[in-house]
């Protein structure tokens, strides 16, 4: 599988669920593959915030090569699932979809937790370290879920 979480800036939201998916996912022992983007140009190439990476590196996760990309159409080509963590970034994507083909890959992330709910991933950038503590736990248990939704389902016999 091929995972693509997505955020407005891509330094804080999503690559904190990249790393964490990513390091869950390598503890299983999967092949599968996880990227970030956003939507906003102005941290292009930018590491992820030091905030973030504080509070991943306390859990023994490093994200600091990371780099901030934009989300681009060919990303509906490359990915299984493109997970979003809000409203308005899920609209920033269909913007940019190209039909039902490509909106059947998205969803909110917390929606693989709270199915149905549509709930928002706080964005932490303009809060003190407890929020991405906050963001940590959103991004963490629904890491968890997409391991249960996803990867255990490749692994059961047909």
């Amino acid at each position: 599988m091929k995972y693509l979480m997505v955020c407005h800036g891509n330094i804080c939201r999503s690559p904190m669920a990249m790393g964490l998916l990513r390091h869950k996912l390598a503890k299983l022992g999967s092949d599968s593959e996880v990227d970030s983007c956003g939507f906003e140009p102005y941290h292009i190439g930018d590491a992820p915030d030091k905030r973030a990476q504080k509070i991943l590196a306390e859990k023994g996760i490093d994200i600091s090569g990371h780099r901030a990309r934009l989300f681009t159409t060919e990303d509906f080509d490359k990915f299984d699932h493109i997970f979003v963590m809000d409203r308005h970034n899920f609209k920033d994507i269909l913007a940019q979809s190209r039909g039902d083909e490509d909106m059947k890959k998205v969803q909110l992330l917390l929606d693989v937790v709270y199915p149905g709910e549509h709930l928002e991933v706080p964005d932490p950038y303009y809060g003190l370290e407890q929020a991405f503590r906050t963001t940590y736990a959103h991004v963490s248990g629904a890491a968890e879920e997409i391991i249960e939704t996803y990867e255990k389902k490749q692994d059961d016999p047909v």
